[in-house]
């Protein structure tokens, strides 16, 4: 395998693993692959047989295709589908969260569906230094908080607020409230 296309590769299992919030430890005991041998794959340190990038790709529930291919091949559009369990971060009595980017979007920017029970609320510890989140209000009336700002909103306002500090969103509702959330990294600090 080329630097090139190694290096393409390792960027590409990185994002799809951290898209998954999985550990290295927990993509190794998903995909049988040691968990330094990953770290060594992702680092480009460390040149996958076609076996091992099966079972990553495996692991990912995508075809070895998707996991390999370079950007210059992949298609002009890019679909999410709704129903894609995959898509699905969170679903529980405080929060329900669907990331919307599609897997090889650039990693420097990701798209959410975020739905918020009557009262529930989403309490976010910092993100990467330089991290920014852009929220539009779907439906419903909420808070958000970054640091010790707050600010009130309703359906159809937006807000752009830092997120490399504590920051939570408040559905002060009394129906489930719809939020469209748009994460930016800061480019030079999304190296982890």
């Amino acid at each position: 395998m080329s630097n090139e296309t190694l290096s393409s590769l390792s960027t590409r299992i990185k994002q799809q693993r951290k898209k998954q919030l999985w550990t290295l430890e927990h993509l190794a005991n998903l995909s049988g692959v040691s968990r330094s041998m990953l770290s060594q794959i992702e680092r480009g340190k460390a040149n996958p047989t076609l076996a091992v990038t099966c079972k990553i790709a495996e692991a990912f529930n995508i075809s070895i295709a998707e996991l390999i291919e370079e950007p210059w091949t992949q298609p002009l559009i890019e679909v999410v589908k709704g129903d894609n369990k995959n898509s699905i971060l969170r679903d529980d009595q405080s929060a329900f969260i669907q990331v919307l980017t599609p897997i090889h979007s650039a990693d420097n920017i990701e798209f959410y569906l975020v739905k918020l029970p009557v009262k529930g609320e989403l309490n976010s510890h910092p993100h990467m230094r330089g991290t920014r989140e852009m929220i539009t209000i779907q439906s419903g009336d909420i808070t958000v908080i970054s640091g010790s700002d707050s600010k009130h909103l309703t359906t159809g306002d937006s807000a752009y607020y830092q997120a490399d500090q504590d920051h939570r969103i408040i559905n002060n509702w009394d129906q489930e409230a719809v939020i469209y959330m748009i994460t930016s990294f800061d480019n030079g600090s999304n190296t982890n």
